[in-house]
């Protein structure tokens, strides 16, 4: 099994390799200034430690991996613009729209996610690529709900919002890894539960990380939704509540966990780092 630091290696190794298509022309410099100019990777990592809990070998499940990244980058790219959440910083530097303006930027986005689905169909099977296609089109009414909610979102609400937004992605790097070791969809029900819920946790400490960490810290603005009026853990609970949260999300994710016969070890390492991480 790999260290979550060794397929954080893999991942940025192909990520940096990857090929885009030609007919993008000096597009590409926008697109790879936003796919590797940071970020933690956890999505690919979890894609890689959960593909190897499974018994396949990592190289096999990087394209899937990657795909999910140059998504989740797409979302980043198009969530900073001054239409959406208006953020000038991103992966401490610059965001895409204030380094190449917004039409650039806009279109950067569109083709990594149209890149992303190229990679993911490389498979023989298309259901990486329809796992990743349903997980997007949740994320995207996730955002839909949190532009359009101004603020009134209760406990519930907040979860549901965030199951969509943020979960549906976090989940597809359980579901695209369960896609291309095709287990039976009677397996999959131990997995599709530990996916569920590392959604929550990861938007719990979010929350937090924006209340308490810094600019340099986080590599983006601090305080946005806070300043926008937007309903966060900490806004609607509180600081400590939110920490208390995070510990019972954390706790029902490796509750999952144990109930999968297979080595989750790297998996449970990487639910600590989730919860425990500082930017």
């Amino acid at each position: 099994m790999h260290r979550p630091d060794e397929l954080r290696e893999l991942a940025e190794g192909f990520l940096a390799g990857l090929p885009f298509s030609a007919d993008l022309g000096r597009l590409e410099e926008a697109l790879r200034y936003s796919l590797l100019g940071g970020g933690k990777r956890i999505r690919p990592v979890l894609c890689l430690a959960t593909g190897e809990a499974l018994g396949r070998p990592p190289e096999e499940l990087l394209p899937a991996a990657c795909a999910l990244e140059l998504v989740h980058t797409f979302s980043l790219v198009h969530d900073d613009l001054p239409a959406l959440d208006d953020d000038d910083l991103r992966r401490g530097q610059p965001s895409a729209h204030v380094k190449f303006g917004e039409a650039v930027a806009i279109l950067s986005g569109d083709a990594l996610l149209t890149e992303a689905f190229s990679l993911i169909l490389r498979y023989p099977t298309t259901e990486p690529a329809r796992e990743l296609a349903l997980a997007t089109l949740g994320m995207i009414g996730g955002q839909y709900v949190d532009i359009t909610t101004d603020g009134e979102l209760d406990g519930p609400g907040l979860a549901a919002l965030h199951r969509l937004k943020t979960g549906k992605l976090l989940g597809a790097t359980v579901g695209c890894a369960l896609a291309v070791a095709a287990v039976p969809e009677p397996e999959q029900r131990p997995w599709r539960e530990f996916s569920a819920e590392v959604g929550l946790l990861f938007q719990i400490v979010d929350d937090i990380l924006d209340a308490t960490g810094t600019a340099e810290e986080l590599g983006k603005t601090p305080g946005k939704d806070a300043a926008a009026g937007k309903v966060t853990y900490v806004s609607l609970y509180g600081l400590e509540h939110a920490r208390t949260l995070a510990d019972e999300a954390r706790a029902r994710v490796q509750g999952a966990l144990d109930t999968i016969d297979a080595d989750t070890s790297v998996l449970s390492d990487l639910v600590a780092t989730i919860r425990e991480r500082r930017a």
